[in-house]
């Protein structure tokens, strides 16, 4: 991922730096866990444990010559252990240090995007009781409903974000496997008690079974996670660029001291933050789709997973963290006008009190069909010709001659939508 989208804690994790020095642990590890049972003398033991070590640098240089990064790094680790370094990556496959890494550097970058997500959490639940009351028009199709309350929105995205921060645990869980079970997964040169206590020592479980590496179905359920966490951030900037539009601008994201909207146009003020969720996320959502190829392999293994795996796992996972990181910013300065949120709802008339006049005529004796048909005919007038549809319905002999002034001005009331908020909350656990 580019600097511009990179957040410093989560792109560490994947720089050589950091790969080459978990491969090391596990190195060490395997080395240690076969000293126990014989395989290494304890004197060499202790020069590895003393002298192992890499120089990023160097492993290219040799890379450049042997094209094979793993020889490559245990060619410069051998540099400065020296004549013990035969002991270094014993019975053990190239895979066994990759695949095992890989799982260790994406729980890594897992736990950086819970705790994002734990922030957002925060900020969302703030948001949701804060305009808990606060009444906003409901939108289906992208046209007025009924009224519901922008802390109803915010407690949707809360309990969407839940779910992420499930799928993204139990994704962490699911990748959190090591596996030292050489060339095709038999053990047949290394003892299956090295790959126990490695693991053990590396906080991984040791994979049930595997071949040369790790199947590829973990690394989808993790990207999956990822990426379904990318959608609903797009699903929530999208929200709030329909509400920052010019002709509703009932809520607008953060626009900071001196920042400048338009190289022609003084006056804008644009939602670019929330594009830039929007667009980022799509390179999330795409990438999803190659971790899904990844899991056909042939046979055993092939290395066609390999290459892109070295571009997608590093890019969705920096880009999920930058993107939850800006959406924190957006939401904690966000804008949010109740009174423009108001004359949204003013806007048309009291065509949404539609179905309760429609569900009081049916009480009143009609059948659902004529009840329809009265208020739709009177809500037609509105949208066609202006009024309202209270002034219509007092007017109407065929709604009059059931309901009563006062029964018909009871239907109108704002509160008849809201009465319930409270027990909305309570059920979505925000109190």
């Amino acid at each position: 991922m580019i600097d511009r989208y990179s957040r410093k804690q989560i792109a560490s994790i994947w720089s050589l730096e950091n790969k080459f020095k978990i491969w090391l642990d596990i190195e060490i590890a395997a080395c240690e866990a076969n000293a126990q049972f014989g395989v290494i003398p304890p004197q060499d033991l202790a020069i590895i444990k003393e002298k192992a070590n890499f120089n990023v640098s160097r492993i290219e240089e040799i890379e450049n010559q042997v094209h094979h990064d793993v020889i490559a790094f245990l060619t410069c680790v051998a540099e400065y252990v020296g004549p013990s370094s035969r002991y270094i990556h014993y019975g053990l496959t190239s895979s066994d240090i990759v695949d095992t890494a890989l799982s260790i550097q994406m729980k890594q970058a897992g736990e950086i995007i819970l705790n994002d997500i734990d922030q957002l959490l925060e900020v969302l639940k703030k948001l949701a009781l804060k305009y808990k009351h606060t009444p906003c028009m409901g939108r289906s199709h992208g046209v007025h409903a009924e009224p519901t309350t922008f802390g109803t929105k915010m407690a949707l995205y809360y309990h969407e974000f839940l779910r992420n921060r499930k799928r993204m645990q139990d994704a962490i869980d699911e990748i959190s496997y090591g596996k030292l079970s050489g060339a095709v997964g038999t053990f047949s040169n290394i003892d299956p008690r090295v790959e126990e206590i490695v693991c053990k020592k590396l906080g991984l479980k040791p994979d049930p079974i595997s071949t040369q590496i790790i199947q590829r179905d973990r690394h989808a359920h993790y990207m999956s996670a990822v990426a379904i966490c990318a959608g609903t951030l797009d699903k929530l900037a999208t929200e709030i660029r329909h509400l920052q539009r010019t002709e509703v601008r009932e809520v607008e994201e953060p626009f900071q001291k001196g920042q400048k909207g338009s190289s022609a146009m003084p006056h804008k003020r644009n939602p670019i933050l929330c594009e830039r969720v929007s667009g980022l996320s799509r390179v999330i959502k795409a990438n999803l789709m190659v971790a899904l190829d990844n899991m056909t392999l042939w046979h055993e293994r092939d290395i066609s997973h390999s290459s892109a795996e070295r571009v997608i796992l590093p890019d969705s996972t920096i880009a999920l963290d930058y993107l939850l990181s800006k959406m924190i910013f957006i939401l904690e300065n966000l804008h949010v006008y109740p009174d423009a949120m108001m004359k949204t709802i003013e806007k048309t008339g009291g065509l949404f009190y539609s179905q309760g006049l429609l569900l009081k005529l049916v009480e009143k004796g009609y059948t659902r069909e004529e009840a329809y048909q009265i208020v739709q005919d009177n809500a037609m007038r509105v949208w066609n010709a202006g009024g309202s549809l209270k002034e219509l319905s007092l007017n109407d002999e065929r709604i009059t001659a059931k309901l009563s002034h006062v029964e018909i001005e009871e239907i109108f009331k704002l509160e008849n939508f809201l009465h319930n908020i409270d027990y909305v909350f309570k059920k979505a656990g925000l109190q």
